[in-house]
């Protein structure tokens, strides 16, 4: 071996052993105590290293030996043990079972914040990992699709409207409920985030950030909030919208960028470049958000919880019977647990019924009697604790009469005596359904009840073909790749199941699909014609033009 400069080099016979060479490394690599003295003294001890979990009778202890030796110190305050990776079956990977990976290919063919993005959240550093090339496909499509997908749709309506954060700032208590609720959210999550860091927790982070894109920013607030970007004046509700949005995917950036660097300094520097809004060139020069405790609204985000749970439900019975959402409904019920409950839905009633397109919600006590339920034992759950008398238990739940089953939903629990021993069993113990009543439906999550009535009127009916109508005109727009603002005009074929209901909501659907001219004629001959299907078997030939 030679130098740079010629000279012949030797090996350091000077050695005791590589362990001891490697726990010498907070030191040499700063060539300490020669140089570099006051970066080593603020530097040391590390805050923390990562290795794998083979290296610990290794590296962990010699670095700990040397310090304790030089500096009557630990080296490090905390360590990541990593695990190991393991194919999908949880084998070993090796060359001879033909199951090993080349991690260079799958960054290729997937970046490397989604490979990065999977291994953190799939499972914690220190557990081993059951690696599933078809899990990054997964995250790519759920995570980074639907955040780009996001910041696709903010950025098309920002342009139109020329919003570059230069309004002010519109106040926290001026905002509309929906963003208020987002922004406690937002903060909530930037808190857990921020413990989990300090806690070395990644997958914990990434979790979080993951279920917050998916099921409060992008099919919550962007969903309901559509209609604000793309209608009407640029009014303040419409700037609170933008600013709400825009501070979310910033944020996002920010706290995501530890585990996904390129996609979030790319998402941060996208926002920022139009905006000015901060003096930094990258999200990783950038500062972490702060947690601003005031804007933590923790009865808003309840009350936005039971919308979300509530819609859920009305959704599922809608799908268990058959009734596409766009078909509108008359009905829900709901019984009152207790007055908190009561008002806490109430403040957020017509989310509800807008969600799932029903016209009311209507509250019920248990006294009134509209509900049966039926209450049963968990075995698995009660058998352990009460095993030889546990037979009586089940009796006793069993026959609880429905006023004391209503008592066990809202107090959570309930405690009697079998043969002098005592007993109580928790909401958790037992399974409460409210059986259908005719003309409804009925799902139950935990204590929660909803009701759905499924009797469809005429009216009701005709409001559906309308929606339908509107759905397939909108959807031809976007094919048709017209401009979000292009007012068009609609002519359609005459049909007798139809037409009182498209006479009757033509406002509705001229408003809904900016058409300017609605008309319905014996038939459509022009050759630039295309057919809409309202429902199964009914079909009608439409020609949509760009006024």
């Amino acid at each position: 071996l030679v130098s740079p400069s010629g000279q012949k080099m030797y090996r350091e016979s000077d050695l005791i052993d590589v362990w001891f060479d490697s726990g010498s490394m907070p030191y040499s690599q700063l060539h300490y105590p020669f140089e570099n003295k006051e970066f080593f003294k603020t530097n040391f001890p590390a805050d923390f290293i990562a290795e794998g979990v083979d290296q610990t009778r290794g590296w962990f202890f010699t670095l700990h030996a040397i310090a304790t030796m030089l500096f009557d110190s630990v080296a490090f305050k905390s360590v990541i043990s990593n695990g190991l990776v393991l194919d999908k079956n949880g084998n070993k990977m090796s060359k001879r079972l033909g199951n090993a990976v080349d991690p260079f290919e799958i960054i290729h063919k997937y970046g490397p914040d989604a490979t990065r993005w999977y291994m953190i959240t799939n499972a914690s550093p220190w557990d081993n990992l059951k690696f599933d090339e078809a899990g990054i496909g997964e995250v790519q499509r759920k995570f980074f699709g639907t955040l780009y997908n996001t910041y696709n749709f903010f950025a098309m309506y920002a342009n139109i409207d020329g919003f570059t954060y230069k309004e002010k700032e519109i106040p926290y208590g001026d905002r509309p409920e929906i963003d208020r609720w987002i922004l406690s959210e937002l903060n909530t999550l930037v808190k857990h985030c921020q413990e989990n860091y300090i806690d070395y927790e990644p997958t914990k982070v990434g979790r979080e950030i993951q279920d917050f894109v998916d099921a409060y920013l992008s099919n919550w607030y962007v969903r309901l909030c559509r209609r604000r970007f793309w209608k009407g004046e640029y009014s303040e509700d419409k700037i609170s919208a933008y600013q709400t949005l825009y501070t979310c995917m910033e944020t996002i950036a920010k706290i995501a960028s530890p585990i996904a660097p390129f996609f979030m300094d790319k998402l941060y520097q996208d926002l920022n470049t139009v905006t000015g809004k901060e003096p930094f060139e990258s999200v990783h020069l950038a500062n972490y958000p702060e947690v601003h405790e005031e804007l933590i609204d923790k009865e808003l985000e309840e009350r936005m919880q039971l919308a979300q749970q509530i819609s859920s439900m009305v959704l599922s019975l809608r799908k268990k019977t058959n009734l596409k959402v766009r078909q509108p409904l008359a009905k829900i019920m709901i019984p009152v647990l207790d007055e908190h409950f009561k008002q806490q839905i109430s403040l957020v009633q017509d989310l509800i019924l807008h969600e799932v397109n029903v016209k009311e919600l209507v509250f019920v006590s248990n006294e009134d009697g509209v509900f049966v339920k039926r209450i049963k034992p968990d075995f698995k759950k009660l058998g352990p604790k009460y095993g030889k008398i546990m037979k009586q238990v089940a009796a006793k739940i069993t026959g609880l009469s429905q006023a004391e089953i209503a008592q066990l939903e809202k107090e959570g629990v309930m405690r009697f005596e079998i043969e002098g021993q005592p007993v109580e069993i928790t909401t958790d113990d037992v399974e409460i359904q409210a059986q259908d009543i005719p003309g409804w439906v009925v799902a139950n999550f935990d204590a929660l009840t909803v009701a759905l009535d499924i009797t469809i009127t005429e009216d009701l009916k005709n409001e559906g073909y309308a929606r339908e109508l509107v759905n397939r005109i909108q959807n031809y727009r976007k094919d048709s790749q017209m401009d979000v603002l292009d007012n068009i005009t609609v002519t359609i074929q005459s049909n007798p199941a139809l037409d009182n209901a498209f006479r009757q909501l033509e406002s509705y659907i001229k408003d809904e699909t900016l058409c300017t001219d609605f008309a319905i004629v014996p038939e459509v001959t022009d050759a630039n014609k295309t057919s809409f299907e309202i429902e199964d078997g009914v079909s009608i030939d439409a020609v949509i033009k760009v006024k």
